[in-house]
């Protein structure tokens, strides 16, 4: 049997849509998902996409997601939106924020959201891909429960912690697109790996007595490590005071697993959105003839390199076991 299901477009928003549904999701709470986990399943790494948006399901069906929230947004100041999820999605709140970061980052060049009390903010390079949709510069940064040490033998005390950075490159060039974790590795590739019984490579992963380990199973039960030792970990620390401490939401030590229990996460993402100088086609086009120079020097730039310019893949691909697990949920 194949690993892979291979769905025209449609039928995979259709899917996706059925699934938030029949988990107990509200309209605006599952048009919100269906957008962002088709975006993830169409530039985003495989984990994400349709693997992740099982959580999301089980999160609904569990209580950790509010299925039918009312997310408030107030202006702290004329470009400071500060958004509450209500213990929904992140998208939903950052969708209905949307208008008002596009209006206050065109009238003042500058314009930052912060949200808490949301639901992992899955694929992060979903925000500021729409912001590069819109000819706007973006950064991102989130967090979530800790699963993160700072050093090999310290204690757990941080998320994944993602940033992401994204700037547009013109009509019918896909946007630059960097999106990482402060983590070596992003946790949904210790968890498929262990469902594949794969070992991982060294320097990823500690297991519960805090020695690394190249056995997803053990890394399972211990933690992450961070990129580049000290660096990663100051990395993640900058993370943690953009999206829990600009947001005043919870700090990773503090936030609820994401995968169990009943209780949500209510993490902080921040987004900051910038306009191009006045000139921005001359500005766009000097990032772009620096990207191709880039690129003739054998440079991987992330979200260009080896990107089709042409518009969104009419197929997505789900992997097998996902595909059966979100069937089952639609099922019962």
């Amino acid at each position: 049997m194949s690993d892979d299901v291979v769905l025209k477009r449609r039928d995979a928003e259709e899917l996706a849509m059925k699934a938030c549904l029949a988990s107990g999701a509200d309209k605006s709470s599952a048009r919100s998902l269906v957008k962002a986990t088709l975006s993830a399943a169409s530039y985003g790494p495989p984990t994400l996409g349709f693997p992740h948006l099982v959580d999301y399901l089980n999160g609904f069906r569990q209580g950790r997601i509010n299925c039918n929230p009312t997310p408030r947004l107030d202006r702290a100041f004329p470009a400071f939106l500060v958004s509450d999820a209500d213990r929904g999605i992140a998208q939903l709140g950052f969708d209905l924020a949307f208008p008002d970061l596009l209006d206050a980052a065109r009238k003042f060049g500058i314009a930052v959201l912060t949200q808490t009390n949301s639901y992992t903010a899955g694929e992060l390079g979903y925000y500021v891909r729409r912001l590069c949709d819109e000819g706007i510069i973006g950064l991102a940064a989130t967090n979530a429960n800790a699963m993160m040490v700072a050093k090999v033998g310290g204690k757990v005390v941080y998320s994944t912690n993602p940033m992401a950075f994204g700037f547009p490159l013109g009509d019918h060039t896909p946007p630059l697109i960097i999106d990482q974790a402060s983590s070596a590795t992003a946790f949904v590739n210790i968890i498929r790996a262990a469902e594949e019984g794969k070992a991982i490579p060294e320097g990823w992963a500690v297991d519960e007595d805090g020695h690394p380990t190249d056995e997803a199973s053990k890394a399972l039960m211990g933690a992450l490590l961070p990129f580049g030792g000290r660096k990663g970990a100051n990395v993640a620390l900058l993370v943690e005071m953009l999206a829990a401490g600009l947001s005043g939401g919870p700090w990773s030590l503090d936030t609820p697993d994401f995968r169990s229990g009943a209780q949500s996460p209510g993490v902080g993402l921040t987004v900051i959105a910038i306009m191009p100088r006045e000139n921005a086609e001359t500005q766009i086009e000097r990032v772009r003839a620096q990207v191709r120079r880039l690129q003739d020097y054998g440079v991987f730039v992330p979200g260009v390199s080896g990107r089709d310019p042409a518009p969104l893949p009419l197929e997505l691909t789900i992997p097998h076991n996902v595909f059966e697990k979100i069937g089952a949920i639609i099922a019962t």
